[in-house]
Parts: structure tokens; C-alpha cells; sequence
């Protein structure tokens, strides 16, 4: 799978992502060809080599011609959905448009068809967005995967007015992202630039493993002397069966023994919605000879907080602990597969080249069996058979 991960050491931001991308090599031409089926006009695109802190990247510029008015949300959705780009491009373009869009709404008190977009709504913010997903998909991106974001620190003047940094716009859009300071002053995470990476990456951890093929560095408009001002892409493939070799992961633990067994039930399904990865009770013994429950919660780093106030709200603990480790996990792949009761989803996981396990799942089985009124290991057979039926088809004979 082609897989694009973002280094964001220095933040990120429309313009280095459109440099980052030329720099790999999406053409500046085809790009600029793209980009005229929005019929915008009153604009330039440029893109040279630079340094940062004495690396080089590519900076890539949208130079206003012409008077710009900012686009409202309308004119924008119009702008997008009339245009002659993929639909793809469209679809995702409109979407992140109207995400943000609800975001600002919010923060302002104001209806979204009011709503004054200011930055976002110029022609160089629609230009940076939709040429972000014009060259995702011309490289052929299917995977987008990012490090921990650093957003700087400080102050920055919009039409707003003066404002901490990260902006209230990009702080909401970051919500649920793993994101530090290192003490640099300015905006190193731009509105467009988290809505980019917030709508596109679900993974937020160190380079995992990858074949690269090509590495890019885009340029941010600052040079800040002690660090490059650059965004770094790693352009290649997912390496190997193994998903996330070391992959980093947060285990919460609890002892509770006063806590109603229908809660614990619930909280289950809850902490599962929202992201954990595997939650687990434990029958235990605590103090005063009183049997307990031990809760313990596998997720990604980023929802340590939200999942352990979720405990202390829906439990009656007063103390969690938590620590960090790391796990492997199998490459796993879905194939549907057809038998006498319709077609069934079976899990499959890989280690290499060969299989070691796979199983129907049980949700769509039990709700055949129910429906057809026969027994569910009859079903859950059925599909076991079929998916060795169709892989012996297609393995070579010796």
C-alpha cells in the first residue's frame, strides 16, 4: 500500500505540505492544470529551492495578482462541487471545508452561512487544501500516517486579532492528537495545515516500518536559524506482515470492588467506540477479603486522558494506573466469501506470506443464524469452509 508518513518536527502548514509533494514529485504543471478547474483567477504558483537552518526544502507560493475577496462557506462549496476536478477531490475538499467551517461557526456563536472564514477563506488557503488532495492523489497515496505534532508556542496576529498559539481554529481541530511544544515561539501548526492532517491520518506515532522510495521537505515561510523550518514526507510502502513493531501503547489498570457488574458492561462498549483497543475484567481478591474486578484498558497514547476520565466518571475508583509498553501485532486483512447463507466476512492474519488464523465474523454469522433460525456454529462453519475452498483454488499445486 502506497503510505505517506509526516514528520511534523516543525509543525505543519498548507504551503509546506504543496512543497513537501512537488519536492517528491508531483509536477508543478500538472498541479498548476489541476488547480485552474477550480476557475479561480488573480494568482501565480511558484516553487523553488530553499534553506532552513542550512537544510534545503522546496517553498512552494501562491502569489496574489489580483484584489482577492474572501470566498464564504456557499461560495466555496459552489466553487469545489462546479468544478472539473475528480470527485474524489471534490468530495474530500467539501468535507474538510465543512468541517471546519462547523468548528468556526462554533467558536464564534455565529450560523455557518454567516460565518466570515477570513485566512481559510482566501484563494491562497483553498489553493493550499485542494492542491494537497490533488497531489495525494496523483502519487496514488492510500495511507496517510504522522508523528506527535509540534505546534509551537507563543502568539500570532489574524483578522481576529492577537491570539495564543495554537489558534483556537487549530486547537479544536487537533482534539484527540498527540501534539508538544519544544519551546519555539510562532505558529508552527496553520489552521489549513491541521485540518489536513487531522482529516486524512489516523495513526500518530514514531516512522513506522516502511520501505521509502522518496523523501520530501517542504519549507515554511520563517527561518528560524536553530532548527529547520521544514515539513519532512516519507513516500514508499508498508513494510512486512507486521503492522507496528514496537508500536507504543498506553495499559490503564484499576482494582474496583464496589461498582454495579451493569456499569462495567457499559463502560466496555464506551471505552471500545471511543479507540481503546482492547479492554478486558479480571476476577480478583482485595483487601478485607473482598472479591473485586481488575479493569484493564489496552489504547493508543493520545486517549490516555479521555479514557481514564471516562473511568473515574462511570466507576466508583479513585485512583487509576497506567503505563507504557509496546505490542506486535499481526497484519490482518478482510475477504468476503459466498456460502448457502449469503456472503460472509472472514479475518484473516498474516505473519509474512502465510496464514495463520482466520475466523468468520461473529456479529454477521449471529445475525444469520437468528434470521434462518439455524445453529450459529453451522453458519460459522459454512464460512470456514468456503474461505479454504476459494485459497486452495488459488494456491499453485505441488
Amino acid at each position: 500500500m502506497r503510505t505517506l508518513y509526516f514528520d511534523c518536527f516543525s509543525g505543519i502548514s498548507g504551503d509546506m505540505v504543496l512543497g513537501s509533494l512537488i519536492d517528491l514529485g508531483l509536477p508543478l504543471d500538472f498541479l498548476t492544470e489541476e488547480l485552474a478547474k477550480l476557475h479561480l483567477k488573480g494568482y501565480q504558483l511558484s516553487a523553488q529551492e530553499v534553506t532552513r537552518a542550512s537544510l534545503r526544502g522546496v517553498k512552494f507560493e501562491v502569489k496574489i495578482s489580483e484584489p482577492q475577496q474572501e470566498k464564504s462557506p456557499a461560495e466555496i462549496r459552489k466553487l469545489i462541487d462546479t468544478s472539473g476536478l475528480s470527485s474524489e477531490v471534490k468530495t474530500k475538499a467539501i468535507e474538510m471545508f465543512d468541517r471546519l467551517i462547523s468548528i468556526e461557526s462554533k467558536l464564534h456563536r455565529v450560523p455557518s452561512e454567516e460565518l466570515h472564514l477570513h485566512e481559510i477563506g482566501a484563494v491562497d488557503s483553498i489553493i493550499d487544501l485542494v492542491g494537497a488532495l490533488i497531489g495525494f492523489q496523483k502519487l496514488g497515496i492510500k495511507e496517510f500516517i504522522s508523528s506527535p505534532l509540534q505546534v509551537g508556542r507563543g502568539w500570532v496576529r489574524c483578522q481576529h486579532g492577537k491570539l495564543p498559539v495554537p489558534a483556537p481554529a487549530t486547537a479544536e481541530l487537533l482534539r484527540g492528537i498527540p501534539v508538544y511544544s519544544a519551546g519555539v515561539e510562532g505558529e508552527l501548526v496553520t489552521p489549513t495545515g491541521a485540518l489536513i492532517i487531522s482529516s486524512l491520518v489516523r495513526e500518530f506515532q514514531p516512522l513506522p516500518p516502511m520501505r521509502v522510495d522518496k523523501v520530501g521537505y517542504g519549507a515554511g515561510s520563517r527561518d528560524y536559524k536553530e532548527h529547520p523550518n521544514l515539513l519532512r514526507l516519507f513516500l514508499g510502502k508498508s513494510e512486512g506482515a507486521i503492522e507496528a513493531p514496537g508500536e507504543r501503547v498506553v495499559v490503564i489498570e484499576t482494582n474496583i470492588d464496589d461498582t454495579n457488574p451493569q456499569i462495567l458492561g457499559y463502560l466496555m462498549e464506551v471505552m471500545l467506540e471511543k479507540g481503546a483497543l482492547d479492554v478486558s475484567y479480571t476476577p480478583i481478591m482485595m483487601k478485607k477479603s473482598r472479591p473485586g474486578t481488575l479493569l484493564s484498558v489496552i489504547l493508543p497514547p493520545h486517549l490516555k486522558e479521555e479514557i481514564a476520565a471516562l473511568i473515574f466518571r462511570e466507576t466508583t475508583t479513585l485512583g487509576v494506573r497506567y503505563y507504557i509498553t509496546n505490542r506486535i501485532t499481526l497484519k490482518r486483512e478482510y475477504t468476503s466469501v459466498n456460502t448457502g447463507y449469503g456472503p460472509i466476512t472472514v479475518k484473516v492474519a498474516r505473519l509474512g506470506g502465510e496464514v495463520l488464523s482466520y475466523a468468520p465474523e461473529y456479529e454477521e454469522c449471529k445475525r444469520i443464524a437468528e434470521e434462518r433460525g439455524v445453529p450459529l456454529k453451522e453458519v460459522q462453519m459454512s464460512a470456514i469452509k468456503s474461505y479454504l475452498d476459494n485459497r486452495e483454488r488459488k494456491e499453485p499445486k505441488s
